[in-house]
């Protein structure tokens, strides 16, 4: 029997505007929105929720998590949609995985968010090692259905090679800017989304008066070192090892590496900066810029992580991995935790930049292996932080919401509350677009059309205390 919801009364609201429609019913029959009005007539057999007093925006999307590929993803994936994710891009895959759904053949968890994007192996300097090697990586991924290449530990050399296959094949390459690299030659190219500011040094050298200098310098230098060779079991032990390193990347700095990063710091130029945002934007290069990813990294010791009452979510072995890498931060000298802290806040800075220049952005988290980043949780530490970077709410909703369905290319089917969308919708209790904090007012979630109240969310969070493993 099809599965039909009438949600009553509520207040949808119009992520393109921010303009609300109170009074509102909304009908969906098999996990697809069918009408959006007033006094809808409910339809036999319908299950009839009163939302009166609540406001019905579509669900959201965490648009950079990992929560696939390592272990049992179930109380990762229910931790998500416990938190109004209904969505996630994620951000490394493999050929099995990709066949896998190919065929048909990979099921998630019942109550799970979307998978809405998935690429192969990432992209390093094991599997892009010459140009020819990076255009049939990129080939063996899109053969077996990847929906973009993400590059990771990439050499400048190589980037472009890997790049203008992906292009060719017309697949999105996204992630992380190779030590060195030209950024504005990637983006103009076509680089479709720029993650975590481009990791390590990535674009805030581009806003430094020293842009030039500190390029060359950072492309002399190598923080991480893969075989040069493919051997046999060798992409497994690549990948233990970029598991190992994606908890704290910052841990993999050398003194010249933060000596490098001061110099950024300290010849940081906001005329620069806004010269850049203004080419990321005529480009149309998206950025997903993980504030809270950054700061547990560059800040990864603060005595306020270890205390987060989200953690009771995780296992206890997953916490003291992520003791135990605190532990490491200890080595920076204070003069260098100074400068990490530094280029943290240089990072709002940017995205408040790039927003006033109409660079798209959206918010993913990182989550499922980064040290202090809880699935789900983490989502609304990241509205907080871009909240505090300057980014308005109706900004951070549609961000979100139908950014992310911009982004993805599937407006017709997600982003908005209108007839013919998914039903994934997030019920709140407050107006979000004129309170960054409402967006966390959450009691109701619907999931492809199944509504989970929020009695159910609760049940559900203190079900997955300390099960879930990154």
């Amino acid at each position: 029997m099809t599965a039909l919801l009438l949600l009553r009364r509520g207040t949808v609201v119009d992520t393109r505007d921010g303009s609300l429609r109170p009074g509102t019913d909304v009908l969906a029959d098999g996990g697809v929105i069918t009408a959006v009005g007033e006094g809808l007539e409910a339809p036999r057999g319908a299950t009839v929720v009163d939302v009166s007093g609540r406001y019905v925006v579509p669900g959201y999307n965490d648009m950079h998590a990992h929560p696939l590929g390592h272990g049992d993803p179930a109380p990762t994936l229910e931790l998500m949609l416990a938190h109004g994710i209904t969505g996630f891009r994620q951000m490394h895959g493999d050929l099995g995985l990709l066949r896998a759904r190919a065929a048909g053949e990979l099921r998630l968890p019942a109550a799970a968010p979307a998978l809405l994007a998935m690429p192969g192996p990432l992209l390093t300097m094991l599997n892009t090692g010459t140009a020819e090697q990076a255009a049939a990586t990129v080939r063996e991924q899109v053969a077996a259905g990847a929906d973009f290449v993400k590059s990771a530990a990439m050499s400048k050399e190589h980037f472009f090679d890997a790049q203008a296959e992906a292009l060719r094949l017309g697949v999105p390459i996204v992630g992380h800017l190779p030590a060195g690299i030209d950024v504005l030659r990637a983006s103009s190219i076509g680089m479709k989304s720029v993650e975590h500011f481009g990791s390590g040094l990535g674009v805030l050298a581009c806003c430094s008066t020293d842009e030039p200098a500190l390029r060359e310098a950072s492309g002399a230098r190598s923080r991480l070192r893969l075989p040069p060779a493919r051997l046999p079991f060798m992409d497994r032990v690549v990948a233990a090892v970029m598991r190992r390193v994606v908890l704290n990347p910052v841990l993999l700095n050398k003194a010249e590496d933060v000596e490098i990063l001061d110099r950024a710091v300290r010849t940081f130029d906001e005329h620069h900066a806004h010269d850049l945002a203004a080419r990321f934007a005529a480009d149309g290069t998206w950025h997903v810029p993980t504030l809270i990813r950054q700061k547990t990294s560059k800040l990864c010791d603060d005595p306020s992580f270890a205390t987060d009452e989200d953690l009771r979510y995780m296992a206890a072995a997953t916490r003291r991995t992520w003791d135990r890498v605190a532990a490491r931060f200890g080595r920076f000298t204070l003069a260098q935790r100074a400068t990490l802290a530094a280029s943290h806040r240089y990072e709002y800075r940017m995205a408040r930049i790039f927003e006033e220049a109409g660079v798209r952005m959206l918010v993913g988290t990182d989550s499922s292996g980064a040290v202090w980043v809880v699935p789900g949780a983490a989502l609304h530490d990241e509205i907080d932080l871009l909240a505090e970077a300057g980014i308005a709410p109706l900004r951070l909703l549609r961000m979100l919401t139908l950014d992310a369905a911009s982004f993805l290319g599937t407006t017709a089917t997600m982003g908005t509350v209108e007839p013919g969308r998914n039903a994934d919708l997030v019920l709140l209790d407050a107006n979000p677009v004129t309170d960054a904090a409402h967006l966390h007012r959450v009691t109701g979630v619907v999931r492809a059309g199944t509504h989970l109240s929020a009695a159910h969310l609760a049940a559900t969070k203190d079900r997955l205390a300390g099960t879930v493993v990154t």
